[in-house]
């Protein structure tokens, strides 16, 4: 899929004492599909604008990657799915979060768009997982520094706007087309999760996650659908928990009008070294072959 392969990451972000301009880089990417099927994938970017000023390390940012997914369904275009793909980083800013999922203490200067108040969203946002990471998955702290009120709007205008703006004239096309479409919120996750990752540190995942909110962004038996198939070819599923699925999936799925959003995460030690991002070339290869097959059976699934 070269159209859209992830560009190589920069080799550091821009030291927090240079004031630097973003490079003009592409941020997100789009194959339009002919099918009902639409894939994204908000958190494979690996394109760190220079505007970042990030604390750290780039290899320590770079785990907070869904590394390689957009390798794992290269092979969606060919098939005639929808593709849409970010660039720009998740530790950057997370398009799986609502623009309203700030944490204000990170700026120096008033924020007068809406912040939410929902305390289950608000759980997310206080373990610095909003839409701009305050910390690492491990905990330590990404900045060193207090964020321009105007630096956060750029980043919502350049990264946020643009990929959802993507996803939903995808999913508009698609269902157009056809009458439903069947959207795959495409994610990976550790073997582990990490002490600041979720509200469950700690936590051995399973092989997959399969979320969808507790059914009310896709028919739940769609989603025990895909949760069988993968069953039936050796994995390990767990649905709803501990992932059901965030704002991709909740500003998108409507059952009722034919869009099933639908979030699948893959667990890490099935294709990659998690320390060194390297990949396991058996384990890619089988675990490729199983999620084109699920992309094929969903091809042919009808969920009205």
């Amino acid at each position: 899929m070269p159209a859209v392969m992830s560009p190589t990451p920069t080799t550091s972000p821009c030291p927090p004492s240079e004031a630097c301009a973003a490079p003009a880089a592409r941020m997100v990417s789009t194959v339009p599909g002919r099918t009902p099927v639409v894939l994204d994938s908000p958190h494979s970017g690996t394109v760190y604008p220079e505007d970042f000023r990030a604390a750290l390390a780039l290899p320590v940012l770079r785990r907070a990657e869904d590394t390689h997914v957009e390798k794992l369904y290269a092979f969606a275009p060919a098939l005639g799915v929808g593709w849409v793909e970010a660039h720009f980083p998740r530790i950057y800013l997370d398009a799986n979060r609502d623009t309203t999922e700030l944490d204000v203490g990170l700026l120096d200067g008033e924020w007068t768009d809406p912040v939410t108040t929902d305390p289950v969203t608000l759980q997310k946002v206080r373990l610095g997982k909003g839409l701009i990471w305050k910390f690492t998955d491990e905990g330590l702290p990404i900045y060193d520094r207090a964020l321009g009120v105007d630096e956060i709007r750029a980043r919502i205008d350049r990264c946020w706007r643009p990929y959802h703006q993507a996803v939903a004239r995808e999913i508009d096309a698609a269902r157009a087309r056809h009458g439903y479409c069947i959207h795959i919120n495409c994610h990976s996750m550790p073997a582990v999760a990490a002490s600041h990752a979720t509200l469950h540190p700690g936590l051995v995942h399973a092989d997959f996650v399969v979320g969808d909110r507790d059914g009310t962004t896709a028919s739940p038996a769609l989603s025990q659908k895909i949760c069988e198939f993968l069953r039936s070819r050796g994995y390990g599923v767990d649905y709803n928990h501990p992932y059901k699925g965030v704002e991709l999936v909740r500003r998108y799925g409507n059952p009722a009008d034919g869009r099933h959003s639908i979030q699948v995460e893959i667990n890490r030690k099935l294709y990659m070294d998690e320390q060194t991002l390297a990949i396991d070339e058996a384990g890619f290869a089988r675990l490729q072959a199983d999620l084109k097959a699920m992309v094929e059976m969903l091809l042919e699934t009808d969920p009205r």
